[in-house]
């Protein structure tokens, strides 16, 4: 199972790669600019508080801030995925951006918990709200 979700990742990632507004980083980190933002960007040592929804490739959400009653997710930057490491440090306060997370950058191998697969790719919508610089 977890070859097949590497080889849909990477055929997935190929294909979006070539859609109008999809950036491609060094790293493999795909994105998608929603919404420009004016505020500051974080760096790694910073603290940020965010709104998010996160899916599989198949579209099922396994987690969202937007749920009721649910706060928006306050964390230290450097203790999150690299993909999001990556892609925030790429946003402004205010931004909405969606990323598109090779497993090598999300959960890998390991997935995590019973929703993420191993070698899953992921899509995040991500509201960066505030920078607290550390």
């Amino acid at each position: 199972m977890s070859k097949s979700a590497l080889e849909t990742g990477k055929t997935f990632l190929a294909d979006n790669a070539r859609k109008t507004g999809i950036t491609t980083t060094a790293s493999g980190l795909q994105f998608e600019i929603l919404r420009e933002g004016t505020g500051a960007s974080p760096k790694l040592r910073d603290t940020v508080v965010v709104n998010y929804r996160g899916t599989l490739l198949n579209g099922v959400e396994f987690d969202s801030s937007y749920l009721a009653g649910r706060e928006p997710a306050e964390f230290p930057l450097k203790r999150v995925i690299k993909g999001w490491q990556e892609g925030l440090q790429l946003m402004q306060e205010g931004a909405k951006f969606r990323f598109f997370v090779p497993s090598e950058l999300a959960y890998g191998k390991r997935g995590a918990g019973i929703d993420i697969g191993p070698n899953e790719t992921l899509i995040f919508e991500v509201e960066l709200l505030k920078v607290w610089e550390d």
